[in-house]
Order: structure tokens, then sequence, then C-alpha cells
């Protein structure tokens, strides 16, 4: 048993990420322990997905995610604001347009 218990605390961290049926992205529903890609697939379809509530799933191990620091939020997103191009908030949209 504890063999069973030693490979358990090895299991990278999968973070998962659900895409619902109603929406469009993919959004973090939580994080798993697994050995693989496919069970740790397995797994979060049967921990986030138990009410038929997704229609994708993506699992990326947690080492692999490279994050910014919201300390340095001003470095990173400051040039942004004097391109106003990049946020068409001046435009008219039909009602037709969804998910803009």
């Amino acid at each position: 048993m504890s063999d069973t218990k030693e490979n358990f605390n090895d299991w990278p961290l999968w973070e998962v990420f659900i895409r619902s049926a109603d929406g469009l992205e993919h959004r973090h529903s939580g994080s798993i322990l697994a050995p693989d890609a496919e069970l740790a697939l397995n797994n979060a379809r049967d921990v986030y997905t138990r009410r038929m509530e997704g229609v994708s799933i993506w699992v990326v191990k947690s080492n692999d995610i490279t994050a910014s620091d919201p300390a340095d939020k001003d470095e990173l997103f400051e040039s942004s604001k004097d391109k106003i191009y990049r946020h068409p908030t001046f435009y008219k949209l039909p009602k037709e347009v969804d998910y803009i």
C-alpha cells in the first residue's frame, strides 16, 4: 500500500478547463492529479462534468503553464491604453451579431 501512496504523490497536477454547452470559451474548472494525459482527461470528465454540462475538456500540466504576476500588470498592460483600436468600443454592432 505504501508503494501506491508514493506513486500517487508523484503524479503531476493537471489544470482542467471545460467548455460548457452554451459557452464559446474554455473556463478553468479546477485541478486534478493523474499519472498521464489520458487518465487526467478521464478523471476530469468524471469529476467536473457529472451533469452533462460540458462539450469539450482540456487538461494541461500545471508545470507547463506560464503566468504573469499580477504585481506586474502595469508593466505588461500599460502600453495598451494608448491603442484604442484594440478595443473598438466605438463601433455599433447589429443585433444579430453575438459573442463579440
